[in-house]
């Protein structure tokens, strides 16, 4: 029997590569995305093509509403949903604490922190009365060791990994599992605004000498979904990061 991963921010990145890998698993998949209708049904036909079912979930994760409504539809189109990943973000120019808008900070926080909290507490009554499930939120080293004018990216990413370690200590009398993956540098979308310069400057300062991929991530992520390689791990924080950060 085919198992259901509904994963935000599907249409890009360690999303997308996400869908893709869970779909090679065996997994139908829910592809969340925003605005991006052809990149996402660019993935969805990758899904389809390793003989999956992919179902197109539009709709923001900051508003509850939109996500109740994506998860039933999901619900709907491909049954219960056995992992959840909380992968949806948003990258905001580099500025100083100061210079810092507050609409940017709320935004920060409505995205990363917000659509956790949506789409967790949208999954969770399936879960619960299965009494099974796993989910993955996405952090980022900068959440663990902070970033430098990036304090509101930051401080969204460090309440990933809280908010992480106290559901699952809630959850894992109901066979709920809840990790985190804070990946490092990632050749990604959200990336590109870097120079060359400043992803070559970060390589060299990559102990393993290269910068990560998106599907480096979407297996780390896979690993923390699977009861058989990691049923005795929740409440942790796996942070591919080539060493960068240790």
């Amino acid at each position: 029997m085919s198992k259901t991963v509904f994963i935000t921010g599907a249409s890009r990145g360690i999303g997308a590569a996400c869908a893709v890998y869970f779909a090679e698993k065996g997994y139908d998949v829910s592809i969340n995305y925003l605005s991006s209708d052809a990149k996402a049904e660019a993935v969805a036909e990758r899904v389809r093509l390793l003989g999956r079912r992919a179902h197109l979930a539009k709709g923001d994760v900051a508003d509850s509403s939109s996500v109740c409504r994506m998860i039933q539809e999901a619900e709907k189109e491909l049954g219960a949903i056995d992992v959840l990943v909380n992968n949806a973000a948003i990258s905001l120019p580099q500025t100083v604490f100061t210079d810092v808008p507050e609409t940017e900070w709320k935004r920060m926080f409505a995205v990363c922190v917000d659509g956790l909290f949506h789409c967790t507490s949208a999954v969770m009554p399936g879960m619960l009365r299965k009494k099974q499930g796993s989910i993955i939120n996405i952090s980022s080293i900068w959440g663990i060791s902070g970033a430098s004018c990036e304090v509101h990216y930051s401080a969204a990413k460090a309440a990933i990994i809280g908010a992480t370690k106290a559901l699952a200590q809630e959850l894992a009398p109901s066979n709920i599992r809840v990790n985190c993956v804070a990946p490092g540098v990632i050749d990604t979308d959200m990336n590109s605004h870097l120079s060359r310069e400043d992803m070559d400057m970060l390589k060299e300062e990559t102990p393993l000498g290269r910068i990560g991929t998106p599907e480096d991530i979407a297996k780390a992520v896979y690993f923390l979904a699977d009861d058989s390689l990691s049923g005795f791990t929740t409440g942790q924080v796996l942070s591919p990061n080539g060493g960068f950060v240790i």
